[in-house]
């Protein structure tokens, strides 16, 4: 992003896109119990964030790891009893309400509910580091946020050692043994990642308000 402040607080339409994250979790009809993991240097700094922008929506704070699958697991730690657990990057503010329901309703039914979307340009990989060749993108899918479990198997998951190839929640649970069950995402649910990503973030929320 080219700045000094962590991607989650920068600001979008007034608030910073963090706030618009959480909200979205908030709105759902489900009301579920909101966690969020972040790292420890930072909290200071959401504090304040909460203080200055009137930022009151019901959160319990948790301690960051050093990879994604120890912050998943310090989170866990804080889930008790049964039930089922959405997991969900901060820097997608812009996940429907709807899609988190669905994701819910999914997850209870099939275990798991993985977000996707599937590519609308050609695809090609690299052989050798020299050609490249087509890849059907029919038979491809690009993995959103939330990513949603029933909590017995993601804990089950996560009694697992680290590994590199675990990318996400998904990644984590299918080494687990267990089959995934792809939920259509949504193209608007983007993840801010370079300046123009919070750009056409901007122009959806004040698009979806018009």
């Amino acid at each position: 992003m080219h700045n000094a402040v962590a991607k989650q607080f920068l600001i979008l339409n007034g608030r910073p896109v963090l706030m618009h994250t959480l909200e979205a979790f908030h709105r759902c009809v489900l009301n579920p119990e909101i966690i969020l993991v972040l790292n420890i240097h930072q909290q200071q700094y959401w504090e304040e964030l909460c203080q200055s922008y009137k930022f009151d929506i019901p959160h319990q704070l948790v301690n960051g790891g050093r990879e994604r699958f120890d912050s998943v697991k310090n989170g866990l730690k804080k889930i008790k009893g049964k039930g089922v657990v959405a997991i969900h990057d901060a820097v997608r503010p812009l996940v429907s309400t709807e899609l988190i329901h669905k994701s819910y309703e999914m997850a209870e039914n099939q275990g798991n509910a993985i977000t996707a979307i599937q590519p609308v340009d050609s695809v090609r990989r690299w052989i050798n580091g020299s050609a490249t060749e087509a890849i059907n993108r029919d038979d491809l899918f690009l993995i959103q946020t939330p990513q949603t479990f029933q909590s017995e198997q993601l804990k089950k998951a996560y009694l697992q050692p680290y590994r590199n190839e675990f990318t996400d929640d998904a990644s984590v649970v299918e080494r687990a043994g267990f089959s995934l069950a792809i939920l259509p995402g949504e193209r608007s649910n983007i993840k801010i990642t370079y300046p123009e990503d919070l750009r056409m973030a901007l122009f959806l929320l004040k698009k979806a308000s018009d």
